[in-house]
């Protein structure tokens, strides 16, 4: 089957080529149209871009197999593409939509954790508390709150944060 004068094997391999070259761009600059697909998940981008590649790769191979006619092909072709596009959209995009974890923290929020202590806090000097967070590690400069002396290994409670210092007491838990 020709269409426009091209093979339809012509037509998809065109397509998957600049689907691909689209699905690229998107990466790069997805931030600028991330709002589109807010309201109607199927006119989300990412969702379009998988359809149309997936629709157009699944084209090629039948086209190039020639297992039915054109048409069938087609038919066939929007069938896997609208399938394959679904599951990518409910086991990749929907889960990294819901996932909340961010790299960054804000000294603010190291306020009430626990950290530490890996070089001891001297009386009215500093040492070094290490607090594990959802993304890591954080190894901050720390001083005694009152300006009391905290040994190696001891776990303390984070009181106050100023200039990038931990403000730190001793942490004793009580059993109630």
């Amino acid at each position: 089957m020709t269409l426009f004068g091209y093979s339809l094997e012509q037509i998809f391999l065109v397509v998957l080529i600049f689907a691909g070259l689209a699905t690229i761009l998107v990466m790069f600059f997805g931030d600028a149209v991330e709002g589109i697909g807010e309201g109607l998940p199927i006119f989300n981008p990412s969702v379009i871009l998988s359809f149309i590649t997936l629709m157009s790769a699944a084209g090629f191979i039948l086209e190039k197999l020639a297992w039915f006619s054109s048409v069938w092909n087609i038919i066939a072709a929007c069938i896997i593409g609208v399938i394959l596009s679904t599951l990518f959209y409910l086991f990749v995009l929907v889960p990294l939509r819901s996932a909340d974890v961010s790299l960054a923290y804000t000294e603010e929020s190291l306020g009430g954790q626990l950290g530490k202590v890996i070089v001891p806090i001297p009386v009215n000097g500093f040492g070094e508390v290490v607090i594990e967070t959802t993304s890591g590690m954080i190894s901050k400069r720390a001083t005694g709150y009152d300006n009391e002396a905290i040994d190696y290994d001891e776990t303390v409670l984070v009181v106050d944060v100023k200039d990038g210092t931990l403000f730190v007491r001793t942490y004793e838990k009580k059993f109630v």
